[in-house]
């Protein structure tokens, strides 16, 4: 059973620990307690060797060892402990690795992002932070939970949406930009020509002759482009910014410059 809130956590704190009991514990008496802790991930969830080293570390003497990096709202998810476990866990993640727990129950979830700027370079915003000055601006929201129901935020660099804001988040900030997509002509002649790899590669490494028309003039969500086969012309400002013909001619077309 999930027991969310109230029932166990550490001191100060009324999310970020989520209560697992087992309805048979004669019968299974290793997973009488199994409670999971939330840890809320650094911004595009990088890490260095040596936390994960020292999170794998603390979970092999404090729990059950089971992680899963990571949960659908982003954060660290540690698997399976004991009651008497829990402000152990608790006091050397916050003291000793830097770390703090994430949401759970009817809260401000941990808020989560892409890679964004820091290694993209399709992102629009700055989504760590963006994520950053969520984070630190709702710690009470966040570690306490005084809402009705759960509220997640989620911040995307691009419209490619790769940390899925629009399917997960109730409040969703994806980046854009304000100004035309930039055309290089030879390249989409090139693309045409077969003589570029479509997709950046995502769809197999071999060149092939690209139907423009086909596959990304009639995919265009609100059909604001044109190709006469010699050049390619997009109506701007009926663009939803969706981003299909960028991902598939990478090489020939890049968001605007006025993010």
């Amino acid at each position: 059973h999930w027991k969310h809130g109230g029932i166990v956590g550490v001191l100060g704190y009324g999310g970020g620990v989520i209560g697992r009991y087992c309805d048979r514990p004669d019968l299974f008496p290793n997973c009488a307690h199994f409670h999971t802790i939330r840890v809320n991930q650094p911004g595009g969830k990088f890490y260095t060797t040596k936390i994960l080293r020292q999170l794998c570390d603390l979970w092999e003497k404090r729990g059950s060892g089971l992680t899963n990096m990571h949960g659908s709202t982003g954060d660290i998810i540690l698997l399976g402990t004991t009651t008497d476990e829990l402000e152990p866990v608790f006091y050397e993640l916050t003291h000793e690795l830097n770390m703090d727990l994430g949401g759970s129950g009817s809260n401000m979830r941990t808020p989560s992002d892409c890679v964004g700027m820091a290694r993209c370079e399709w992102s629009c915003v700055d989504t760590q932070a963006i994520t950053y000055n969520i984070t630190m601006t709702y710690q009470d929201m966040l570690h306490r939970p005084a809402f009705p129901y759960k509220f997640k935020f989620k911040t995307s660099g691009c419209p490619n949406d790769c940390v899925a804001a629009i399917a997960r988040a109730d409040c969703s900030i994806i980046g854009t930009w304000r100004d035309d997509i930039r055309i290089d002509q030879e390249a989409v002649k090139a693309y045409a020509a077969g003589e570029l790899v479509t997709n950046g590669g995502a769809h197999g490494t071999k060149a092939r002759k690209l139907d423009i028309q086909k596959e990304v003039c009639d995919l265009c969500p609100t059909k604001c482009m044109e190709f006469d086969g010699k050049k390619l012309k997009i109506w701007n400002e009926d663009c939803t910014r969706c981003m299909h013909c960028i991902n598939v001619m990478p090489r020939a077309l890049r968001t605007g410059t006025d993010l």
